[in-house]
């Protein structure tokens, strides 16, 4: 949510920490990005649940690239 939240008001994702622990929005929010961001009309339980484990786990291994650090990211901007 935090991730797809920022991106839909078009905010620099390139310096985003991913805070897992922290809670933003209300549980309304979180489930009306997650249905406009997951793709399919009308999805199941089943489907947005695959859709944000993938998304999770895509989103903690930029954050632990190499080529996403902030050393590099000078030279990769938007990466």
């Amino acid at each position: 949510y935090q991730y797809l939240s920022r991106y839909k008001r078009g905010e620099d994702l390139d310096h985003f920490l991913f805070m897992p622990e922290t809670t933003e929005g209300t549980e309304k929010e979180c489930l009306k990005i997650l249905l406009e961001f997951c793709g399919r009309h009308n999805p199941s339980w089943t489907e947005l649940s695959n859709f944000t484990h993938f998304l999770n786990f895509q989103l903690r291994k930029c954050v632990k690239s190499v080529f996403c650090s902030p050393a590099i990211g000078e030279d990769f901007q938007g990466f």
